[in-house]
């Protein structure tokens, strides 16, 4: 049972996680509040390491909870179905948007999904900043960075490597 249901579930977030790995994060929430796959505060790890290593965020939660809830078995099971809707997708835009490219109404509707991916996206940071921001600490950290990053215009790598060094030097102080 617990494999058909990574199925089903992974599958619908892979269907309809339009945009890219960041729009997955508000059906993962939905997964953690529904079964004990994984915790919010798990997910919002994931984040962190997703973001800062090889790989959608998406395909690693995917494996990470299929993981938990069915080993080796429910990784792949749970990975496989959020990348097979995306899969098919692509193989039937490839086939039909040379036709209707130039068409209006499919220039619409990719023109109405734009501001929905970017709701999720938004729905995604903020249900992240109330797991990850718990005290004054973090809003002064977040706060910084945010400065650095306007006023330095560096490789998201680097503040990424800068922000995990200051992190592990302030939970040794």
């Amino acid at each position: 049972m617990t494999y058909i249901l990574l199925v089903l579930e992974f599958f619908k977030i892979g269907l309809l996680a339009i945009g890219g790995g960041l729009v997955t994060v508000p059906f993962l929430f939905d997964l953690a509040d529904k079964y004990d796959w994984f915790s919010k505060q798990e997910l919002a790890d994931m984040i962190a390491i997703s973001e800062s290593t090889p790989g959608p965020i998406g395909v690693n939660m995917a494996t990470f909870a299929g993981f938990n809830a069915g080993g080796i078995g429910g990784g792949i099971l749970a990975t496989l179905s959020l990348v097979l809707p995306s899969v098919i997708i692509m193989i039937i835009i490839a086939k039909v948007m040379g036709k209707y490219s130039c068409n209006v109404r499919v220039k619409d509707v990719l023109n109405g999904i734009r501001p929905a991916v970017l709701a999720m996206i938004l729905f995604a940071g903020l249900e992240l900043g109330k797991i990850v921001i718990v005290g004054n600490t973090e809003i002064l950290f977040l706060a910084v960075i945010i400065a650095m990053m306007r006023i330095w215009k560096k490789s998201p790598i680097y503040y990424l490597c800068l922000s995990g060094v200051l992190g592990i030097l302030l939970k040794t102080l």
